[in-house]
């Protein structure tokens, strides 16, 4: 219960704080749609018997039929008017809150710390933006308000019967109430597991099946599109056997429903039939009570839905609400001594949800200017270490000052946008010249001017339409965009031929030129433009060489040749 509660505070908070005004007037108005429907069926009922027993007798002279027909004409424009703005107020709201939710969300994915996560598992944090946000919409409009307003048309119902007999208010209320609100729970106790089966096994499909459409090349020569079709045909059927099941408690619920009806109606009718025998009340006030009773048991029907929604509500919940949680703001690195362009010391640092520390007792300057290769096997701490001066990777112990810093990472991230919008990313106020400067500096300029629509060419998903070596200059032109005095370089050159790796890499070296550079690589070309030479082994930094030193010699003649 403490765990339910906890996941929903945070998303409760942004309900309210998001549309506050729209979700009570919402809920206000299903109250009243409610409401008038209760009072016009029960003033009809009356309307019908009064006006009945009057034409039997001489009082039909003086029976005011007006009144109450103007009453129920009132009260029809009244539940019409009402459900009308109910629906646009709370489907407008609802939303309008998932719409600031998945904002929430995208800006969080944006940070540091998410970027490693996006990057190893996009499809479940994809799914955390679209089917998860869209379960939400149950919270609301299928569990909150309904029971809101259940519970509140019990409480109406009873008083208007209590006026007839306290005990036949007071038992009514109880048993709807009671039962009215024990069935869905029962049926949601029962329906989570399933509902939570078949979050999974929708989720799974989706990944799989994105996973056959993206990777069918990558599959058909390892052999595996057949395991794969087996495997979306898994999930599916894992996600139908779930999908059976809360058929099934949704059909013992709806049985459920129409027996507890079935009892309570029996009841009243024998209840007001035993008032009216004892001249306790009229024949028309007890239509009017049958008919209340009647009508109020209807919105109980209402959280039929939400009690098979609630599984997947709350797994939801449970997803997302840790990232609404304000995190603690990492404090700004603080900036070095004048000359320097970082120092750390005795600095260790832990990846997320790692014992072993990814960095540990570093003691490491770089001085305005200087340019340094980190070298060290795959695993050794290298990119750990760019994350630590990027500010990605927060140190748990030790002294870290670093200068205003941008990170090139080893991937080269392209969207489906222009060349120009995929430019723009790195300083979206660069001017049509700068952005030109930059292209040439990065040997792309020619490239894209032979294209027919230039720099307004548009590129597909990942940058399709350009090659392995036009995408890394492109990044490397976005580089030179950030006009900040530390480079941070992950394998800039990886994966290039010769010819454009050393072309690439002798642009960078003339661009950087005032800048200081760290390097993090396992091929010589691109040690071979560094000052000095830091080996790090098991996040540890062995040995620091300086060029014209035979251990820098050594150093280099450790790396892959180009």
């Amino acid at each position: 219960m403490s765990t339910f509660a906890t996941n929903l505070k945070p998303l409760l908070r942004l309900f309210f704080a998001e549309r506050r005004r729209a979700l009570l007037l919402g809920a206000a108005l299903s109250a009243a749609t409610v409401t008038a429907g209760i009072a016009l069926l029960g003033l009809s009922g009356w309307f019908i018997t009064a006006t009945s027993l009057a034409g039997l007798s001489a009082a039909a002279i003086t029976f005011d039929v007006f009144a109450p027909s103007a009453g129920i004409r009132l009260l029809a424009i009244v539940r019409t008017a009402a459900r009308y703005g109910e629906r646009l107020a709370t489907h407008d709201a609802t939303l309008g809150v998932l719409a600031a939710l998945r904002e929430r969300l995208f800006r969080g994915f944006a940070e540091p710390s998410a970027a490693r996560t996006l990057l190893y598992r996009p499809a479940r944090l994809l799914f955390r933006l679209t089917a998860d946000i869209d379960a939400l919409d149950s919270l609301y409009l299928r569990i909150l308000v309904p029971a809101t307003v259940a519970i509140g048309a019990a409480l109406a119902a009873s008083l208007a019967l209590g006026l007839m007999h306290p005990v036949f208010g007071l038992c009514f209320g109880l048993f709807l109430a009671g039962a009215g609100l024990g069935l869905p729970l029962i049926a949601g106790r029962g329906a989570r597991k399933h509902a939570r089966r078949r979050a999974h096994g929708i989720e799974g499909l989706r990944s799989r099946t994105i996973d056959l459409v993206a990777g069918q090349t990558d599959l058909l020569m390892a052999g595996r599109l057949a395991a794969q079709r087996h495997a979306i045909m898994a999930a599916d059927s894992y996600a139908a056997h779930a999908d059976d099941r809360l058929n099934r408690v949704e059909t013992g619920l709806t049985f459920g429903f129409g027996l507890v009806s079935t009892l309570l109606l029996t009841a009243s009718l024998l209840a007001v039939a035993a008032l009216a025998e004892a001249k306790v009340i009229t024949a028309p006030v007890a239509a009017l009570g049958l008919l209340v009773a009647f009508a109020a048991v209807e919105p109980f029907a209402a959280l039929r839905r939400g009690a098979l929604e609630l599984g997947r509500t709350l797994l939801a919940a449970a997803r997302i609400a840790p990232r609404l949680v304000a995190a603690t703001e990492p404090e700004p690195l603080a900036a070095p001594l004048p000359g320097y362009a970082f120092s750390l010391a005795d600095v260790s640092a832990f990846h997320e949800n790692s014992a072993a520390p990814a960095l540990e007792g570093i003691e490491l300057t770089l001085q305005q200017g200087e340019r340094l290769a980190v070298i060290g096997s795959s695993g050794a701490g290298k990119s750990s270490l760019l994350a630590l001066l990027s500010g990605e990777l927060p140190a748990r112990t030790g002294s870290v000052a670093v200068t205003t810093a941008t990170l090139l990472t080893q991937r080269t991230e392209l969207f489906e946008d222009s060349l120009r919008g995929n430019l723009c990313l790195a300083n979206p106020d660069a001017s049509e010249a700068r952005l030109l400067e930059v292209l040439a500096a990065a040997g792309l300029l020619a490239d894209i001017e032979a294209m027919p629509r230039g720099i307004d060419t548009p590129l597909g998903e990942g940058g399709i339409g350009l090659s392995g070596g036009q995408s890394r200059r492109l990044a490397l032109a976005r580089l030179f965009l950030r006009d900040t005095p530390l480079w941070l370089l992950d394998e800039p050159t990886e994966g290039l031929d010769g010819a454009t790796a050393r072309d690439v890499i002798g642009r960078l070296s003339n661009m950087a030129a005032g800048r200081s550079l760290v390097i993090a690589t396992h091929i010589r070309r691109e040690a071979d433009i560094a000052d000095r030479i830091a080996v790090i082994e098991d996040g540890r930094i062995s040995e620091i060489s300086r060029r014209g030193e035979a251990a820098f010699e050594k150093a280099l003649n450790r790396l892959r040749p180009d």
